[in-house]
């Protein structure tokens, strides 16, 4: 059972299978405000279609946005109360994401680009399944930024997915008609509107999560909250603040300068126990090491080092100074090296992590990297003595394979 209530428009979706054979059930109800009130009569009218009973449902899904934070609250609330009235994984599913899924074609990279109202857009990008199994597969994590921002954004992107066929989805061309114009061959190839994320791609997406163990539990289910903020606070009106917060500006990823090592040091040592110095820094540059950089205008959020064997790259340093954690910055940063890793031909990115770091193991595991190997006492470990590293490998196809 999949519920949306991101938008205006209130779907429940029903995903019956069979062996090889899948029936869907849907209803929608187009109210804002009265999602709350329509949501469970809905679940229980494509119940009766098919011809079964709550007690019968395997999971629940829904629709995690981003989206309106009313509206994402209720289908949350929704399949929380239904998962644990009924002992059920929840499945959470990514909107953009399922908008992605939604729709038939051929083409490599789907950008999905949904107006976020105040003269901002939600964003995220997909890469083409590998097999049927799998969902279109994340390459940028849903962020917001200014709907004038999305040509650059999308240039930026292009520059590290090299020239293939793009399609752009949602409904930012026709929030902003403006926006338009990029349908201009070389930029975006296909466009295509989309209102919303079909409650049928969720339970779709849902269903390929669910074979993979992927649920979680009701307490564990939330919204995706891509906008940090909505209004400002009294006390930030008072010093002369006013309107809504701006969305984040476009990050750009560069190469390391060394005017830049003071302020990659500084985030080394605030994110690392046994951080390295300006001077290690120096002699990885000189020594002809990958080094990159994310910014916000001058300022420097994150970096990450490479060393460039003839086989694979290994990934020796990557970090985001703390407060601008939880923002894709690190995923942003992986996914520049292993587009790297990937015009340098390379097989795969090798990298280690300390075995007690839960958050940096489920961080690479969830984006396909997999232990291959164990380095005993790698890390110091202060008056413990010393830990034991994992050595995480990502096997990529290098540029120019079919």
């Amino acid at each position: 059972m999949a519920l949306d209530s991101a938008t205006r428009v209130c779907e429940v979706a029903l995903l019956s299978v069979h062996g090889l054979q899948r029936q869907r059930y849907e209803r929608s109800h187009d109210g804002t405000g009265e999602h709350a009130e329509t949501v469970l009569p809905m679940v229980d009218d494509v119940l009766r279609q098919a011809d079964l009973e709550r007690e019968q449902l395997t999971a629940v899904a829904f629709g995690q946005g981003p989206g309106g934070f009313t509206g994402l609250r209720v289908a949350c609330g929704v399949a929380q109360g239904m998962a644990y009235a009924l002992g059920l994984p929840v499945l959470p599913v990514v909107s953009l994401q399922a908008m992605a899924h939604a729709i038939d074609g051929d083409e490599a990279i789907r950008v999905v680009a949904q107006d976020a109202r105040m003269g901002e857009l939600y964003v995220a990008a997909y890469a083409q399944p590998e097999s049927a199994a799998q969902g279109w597969q994340s390459l940028c994590e849903p962020m917001l930024i200014s709907a004038s921002d999305l040509p650059v954004w999308l240039a930026r992107q292009q520059q590290q997915w090299g020239a293939i066929d793009i399609r752009l989805l949602g409904n930012a061309s026709q929030a902003y008609p403006e926006l338009q114009l990029l349908q201009l061959p070389g930029l975006v190839k296909h466009a295509q509107v989309l209102e919303r994320a079909p409650a049928h791609a969720i339970a779709d997406l849902a269903y390929l999560a669910w074979l993979r163990s992927e649920g979680v539990s009701p307490a564990q289910a939330a919204p995706l909250y891509v906008r940090d903020k909505v209004a400002f606070t009294t006390a930030e009106r008072e010093q002369g603040q006013g309107g809504n917060p701006k969305a984040r500006p476009v990050f750009e990823i560069t190469r390391m300068q060394s005017s830049e090592l003071g302020a990659v040091a500084e985030i080394e040592k605030r994110t690392q126990a046994h951080p390295w110095t300006v001077a290690q820094f120096e002699e990885a540059v000189a020594a002809g090491y990958e080094a990159w950089v994310i910014r916000e205008a001058d300022q420097v959020l994150g970096f990450y080092l490479l060393m460039v064997a003839p086989d694979l790259v290994h990934l020796l340093l990557i970090s985001v100074r703390p407060e601008s954690q939880r923002r894709g910055l690190g995923h942003q940063l992986l996914r520049h090296c292993e587009a790297r890793a990937e015009q340098l031909g390379v097989e795969g990115v090798l990298l280690e992590v300390r075995p007690s770091n839960r958050n940096a193991l489920d961080f690479y595991a969830n984006r396909g990297f997999a232990q291959v190997g164990v380095r005993k006492g790698y890390y110091p470990n202060g008056p413990l003595g010393r830990e034991d590293a994992w050595v995480m490998k990502k096997t990529l196809k290098p540029a120019g394979d079919a």
